[in-house]
C-alpha cells in the first residue's frame, strides 16, 4: 500500500465532479487500500478520491473502529440539524462550525461490486455528508454561513493561510517519501485539522481548540489505538442527497 499526496484547495480536481466507477478491477481495489492507508497516515476520519487526485466516486472512513468505503454512493439525509466544527485535509489549518444533518444514509457498492447500505448519526453522518460533498466538487467551506463564511474567505485569501498550506504540504511530502514509514502512523502536522470539533474563540481561528473528549479531535501526537481513523467530504446535488 502507498501513502498518496493530498490535494489542497486551489487544485482543479477538488472542484470537478467525480465520475461514476464502471470498472471494478485491481486498480480500484488498490485505490481503496491506498486511500485507507493515506487517511490513517494523515490523521483523518474520512477521505474522498478527488482529495488524492482521482476523479472517481469513492470515499473511505474510519471512526472508532468503524472502517469502511463506498463506491458510487448516493446520500440521503434526515431533517434534524447538527452543527459542529469541521476541518478538511484539503483546507489545512482551518476549522469552522459547519451546518449538517444529524442523520444520513449512504447506498452504493464496495470495491468488489457488493451492495453497501449504511445508516449513521452524529459524527459518522457528518463524515458521510462531508465526503459526498467532495465527490461533487464541493468543500465544507462552501456551506459556511454568516460571519463564519466571511472569516473563512478572508483566511483563504491570506498570506498566512498560503504559508501554512505550503508548510503542511511539504511535511506531508516528507512523511510520504520517508523510508520505513509504519502503516497507520499519524503524520498530521501541527495546525492541520483533518475533521474535528472546535470551540470558536473570539480571539480568532488561531486560538480555536478541539473540544475536550471530542471524537473529531486529531493531533500529530494522537494515538490511533482507539481505531478512530478516516477521511472526508459530501454534497447534495440534483436527486442525490
Amino acid at each position: 500500500m502507498s501513502i498518496l499526496r493530498i490535494r489542497t484547495i486551489g487544485d482543479p480536481v477538488l472542484r470537478t465532479p467525480a465520475q461514476e466507477v464502471t470498472e471494478f478491477d485491481e486498480s480500484l481495489r488498490t485505490l481503496v487500500r491506498d486511500m485507507l492507508e493515506t487517511m490513517y497516515a494523515v490523521g483523518g476520519v474520512g477521505l474522498a478520491a478527488p482529495q488524492v487526485g482521482v476523479g472517481l466516486q469513492v470515499f473511505t472512513w474510519g471512526i472508532h473502529g468503524d472502517e469502511g468505503h463506498v463506491v458510487n454512493p448516493r446520500l440521503s439525509v434526515g431533517d434534524e440539524p447538527q452543527e459542529s466544527g469541521e476541518g478538511c485535509l484539503s483546507v489545512p489549518g482551518l476549522s469552522y462550525e459547519t451546518p449538517r444533518r444529524d442523520s444520513a444514509t449512504i447506498t452504493g457498492v464496495d470495491m468488489h461490486g457488493n451492495p453497501v447500505h449504511r445508516e449513521a448519526t452524529g459524527l459518522l453522518a457528518r463524515c458521510f455528508q462531508h465526503e459526498t460533498d467532495h465527490l461533487f466538487g464541493r468543500l465544507y467551506v462552501d456551506r459556511l454561513e454568516g460571519e463564519e463564511r466571511k472569516d473563512a474567505m478572508r483566511q483563504l485569501r491570506s498570506d498566512a493561510f498560503r504559508a501554512t498550506a505550503e508548510r503542511i504540504a511539504r511535511e506531508r511530502d516528507e512523511q510520504r517519501d520517508a523510508p520505513g514509514v509504519a502503516p497507520g502512523a499519524s503524520s498530521l502536522p501541527s495546525g492541520a485539522p483533518a475533521f474535528r470539533a472546535v470551540h470558536r474563540s473570539a480571539a480568532g481561528p488561531e486560538h480555536d481548540a478541539a473540544a475536550p473528549g471530542s471524537a473529531f479531535a486529531r493531533s500529530s501526537s494522537a494515538s490511533h489505538a482507539d481505531g478512530a481513523r478516516g477521511a472526508s467530504a459530501f454534497h447534495r446535488a440534483g436527486g442525490t442527497r
